[in-house]
């Protein structure tokens, strides 16, 4: 997993519009399994609010760059 972070970094920096703005990346990464839709969206709130956590705006809903996630299929077991 972590030669394949460093390649899309490597990547993406390569093709980031403002090259002043380098670095781009923390130095590590942390990698996440999701184990259940419950997990998923616990996980989706926490992303959904940081431009709240940051005082960017007020409510997740203004954020204007937020996306739609991918609906994952979870089987609990």
């Amino acid at each position: 997993m972590s030669e394949w972070i460093k390649h899309w970094k490597s990547w993406a920096s390569a093709r980031w519009p403002n090259p002043g703005e380098q670095p781009v990346w923390q130095n590590n990464y942390w990698d996440r399994q999701l184990r259940s839709g419950e997990h998923y969206q616990t996980r989706w709130q926490y992303v959904r609010n940081n431009p709240v956590r940051h005082g960017l705006v007020v409510r997740p809903e203004e954020w204007p760059f937020q996306g739609d996630p991918t609906r994952l299929q979870f089987c609990d077991r």
